[in-house]
């Protein structure tokens, strides 16, 4: 009997285990990372063009999925050379001193159709906070080609000076020419792995 239990306990047990996730790359052709912040009146906008990431996704069970997104900070993209140039230096992202943004998500809560609050550690300018992004997930297709595609969606607004970005120049008006509240928008079109590929890497 003792046996029959147990062996009863561990089938249970191994039914609530979540299944295998699969791995999903981003795909940097088909996805996106920009930002705005606030240019005395106007909205300056930029994005950055070298990212790389990986979700662990299970679309059975999306809250047992994971990710982990680096961005590099070099990239940054503004369209204006002397001022993505300053942008580089250490009045903002010091990209000699700290070359990446990441985050990392330790856990995943459903908040609507397709929507989920997916909570992490975001690391920038060697600062680590945690933070909970509001992803929308687009769904799987198969392209052309027969891969496997997953998209996902989120935009939120960072206080700059959280991680310690605090340059800025005041103005004889008053107030100050730029913002400290930074919009982010982050586009992902990711792309299955083979299982065999994913195995041995």
């Amino acid at each position: 009997m003792n046996r029959k239990l147990f062996a009863a306990a561990v089938l249970t047990t191994l039914a609530a285990l979540p299944l295998r996730a699969d791995t999903f790359a981003v795909d940097p052709n088909h996805s996106e990372v920009s930002f705005q912040i606030r240019h005395l009146v106007s909205q300056v906008r930029g994005r950055f063009n070298a990212f790389s990431g990986t979700v662990q996704l299970d679309p059975k069970n999306l809250p047992t999925s994971s990710v982990e997104f680096h961005i590099k900070a070099t990239s940054i993209d503004t369209g204006v050379a002397n001022r993505d140039t300053h942008l580089r230096s250490a009045d903002f992202f010091d990209v000699e001193k700290y070359p990446e943004i990441t985050f990392k998500s330790e856990s995943i809560q459903p908040a609507g159709k397709d929507k989920y609050n997916v909570t992490g550690t975001l690391t920038m300018h060697g600062v680590s906070k945690k933070v909970t992004l509001p992803v929308t997930y687009g769904g799987q297709i198969k392209d052309p080609q027969g891969n496997i595609r997953a998209g996902f969606e989120t935009e939120t607004t960072l206080d700059r000076k959280d991680y310690g970005i605090v340059w800025n120049k005041a103005l004889d008006a008053g107030g100050a020419m730029l913002g400290d509240d930074v919009t982010i928008a982050i586009n992902l079109e990711t792309v299955k792995k083979d299982a065999a590929a994913a195995k041995g890497k």
